[in-house]
């Protein structure tokens, strides 16, 4: 007799234990989208502005990670973050081919300046190729902050040493690491030369004195891509979240804030909307 009571106390809760599951809100990860991205996305000002877009679209909750673009990739090739938006196109290629991340689209792009003190040790002020600069900067032994972080602008700026045919050392060169905005910050103390994008560049344009020596070269453009994170890649990737955080950044109005962001401030859009475009029309 008591055994029968038991089994039927146990079927019982077993049984509220499961409708109590079924009406239970998804879990609170769910509807948190985790963003890995780089930093000039951050220290533009541009999140500022979209997140709580998304936010309010959407009833998502965004976190994001603001670091360089090889530790965003890395971050979502382990599963810790649900969206990346990066710009190292090489670089992302390499991840979507190896399956980490997929539907990669292109989403807005500025470019990159070669910058320095007025003073201009390298006389490279007005030149039009980067790469000949870079080499004046080299053979003046002319200071250079590095970000030295394997994000988006070391991995141009590696390239273009490269393809100087220069390999960079201390005492002249400098690398910083932590970030666009703190690059800044020690180029413009040590009055040296910096690779910058141009849109972190004029949100600090008020707090460093260096000017830009090179620009229009087609090697500093500076595109930016949304990818989504491969599910596979860890048991809390939110596919749902990052997907939608994705489709955002190419809705037509969001691109339209992309467009308008930056000109009521600086004169110049920041960054330049190009939903719908791919690799080879630049």
């Amino acid at each position: 007799m008591r055994r029968a009571m038991w089994m039927a106390f146990l079927v019982m809760t077993l049984a509220l234990g499961q409708a109590v599951s079924a009406q239970s809100p998804a879990p609170a990860g769910a509807r948190t989208v985790i963003v890995s991205t780089t930093t000039s996305t951050q220290d533009s000002g541009l999140l500022d502005v979209l997140v709580p877009l998304f936010e309010q679209q959407t009833g998502y909750s965004v976190k994001t990670i603001s670091v360089g673009t090889g530790q965003a990739l890395a971050l979502a090739a382990r599963g810790e973050a649900d969206v990346t938006l990066a710009h190292a196109p090489a670089v992302e290629k390499k991840y979507v081919a190896e399956g980490k991340m997929h539907n990669r689209r292109l989403v807005m792009y500025n470019d990159f300046l070669l910058i320095g003190p007025e003073s201009g040790p390298a006389k490279i002020r007005g030149d039009k190729h980067v790469v000949a600069a870079l080499k004046k900067i080299a053979e003046a032994g002319a200071r250079f902050v590095s970000r030295g972080d394997k994000s988006g602008t070391h991995v141009l700026e590696q390239s273009l040493w490269k393809t100087a045919g220069v390999t960079p050392a201390a005492p002249w060169y400098i690398e910083s690491g932590p970030g666009m905005g703190a690059t800044l910050g020690i180029a413009n103390d040590r009055q040296a030369y910096t690779l910058s994008d141009r849109a972190t560049l004029l949100a600090f344009s008020r707090r460093v004195d260096l000017k830009p020596m090179v620009e229009g070269d087609r090697l500093l453009l500076n595109i930016y891509s949304v990818m989504e994170v491969n599910p596979a890649n860890g048991p809390r990737v939110n596919t749902a979240g990052g997907k939608a955080f994705a489709d955002f950044m190419l809705a037509p109005e969001t691109q339209a804030v992309i467009k308008a962001f930056g000109v009521d401030k600086y004169g110049q859009p920041l960054f330049v909307p190009i939903a719908g475009k791919k690799d080879e029309d630049f």
